[in-house]
């Protein structure tokens, strides 16, 4: 049975901070990136782990804020998660089937919501520096929702870039997610965040 964690729900996701100083902590570089970024597009490698398994996942990930998202996986298996700023579509290949929610139910305070976002951070967020690890500053992003997916979350900054996030959730899961290739504000058509089920396949709705 596959692993399969959105992020945004899972997201949920990769960018470029705004130009800043070297030395600019994580926190700051994070905010800049918010408040600068309007469209992003990145590469991703993400691997999931708990006690019993560890599968990898590597996909393209593309933002326009507010609240819109493409992730898409393309190894070991096909997977398109869109958000359209009103519903959440997530597209299973292999099962021919397709979930449809309401993205703000589906997304509340996840990482999708953080990074798609104006001003999701502060909101939904308690967010602490987390010390330096070689040339990535670190932050600590603590939900102030007992009910979020995600009982922790730290991203990892290099050079005013977001490289990588680590997630960990209620039942003991642990992702990581390392972004490459990133692109500032690349000029992204809105047909990349707008989803159309393929005849033949199976539309549920989600919980």
């Amino acid at each position: 049975m596959k692993m399969k964690t959105l992020i945004s729900a899972s997201f949920a996701v990769a960018a470029l901070a705004l130009p800043a100083a070297a030395s600019a902590d994580a926190v700051a570089q994070l905010k800049a990136f918010v408040a600068g970024n309007k469209t992003l597009s990145a590469d991703f490698k993400q691997v999931v782990s708990n006690k019993n398994k560890r599968e990898e996942a590597s996909g393209r990930l593309e933002i326009a804020r507010p609240g819109k998202f493409r992730w898409e996986y393309n190894k070991p298996y096909e997977q398109l998660i869109v958000g359209d700023g009103k519903t959440l579509w997530v597209y299973d290949k292999d099962l021919a089937q397709v979930t449809r929610k309401a993205q703000g139910a589906a997304l509340g305070s996840s990482p999708a919501a953080l990074l798609a976002g104006n001003n999701a951070i502060e909101q939904n967020y308690q967010l602490k520096e987390a010390g330096k690890s070689g040339e990535v500053e670190w932050l600590s992003a603590s939900p102030k929702q007992a009910d979020n997916s995600f009982s922790a979350i730290r991203m990892g900054f290099k050079a005013n870039m977001l490289v990588e996030m680590e997630l960990t959730d209620s039942f003991g899961n642990h992702t990581k997610v390392s972004f490459s290739a990133p692109q500032r504000n690349p000029p992204l058509p809105a047909s990349r965040f707008a989803f159309v089920p393929p005849k033949g396949v199976d539309v549920v709705s989600g919980d």
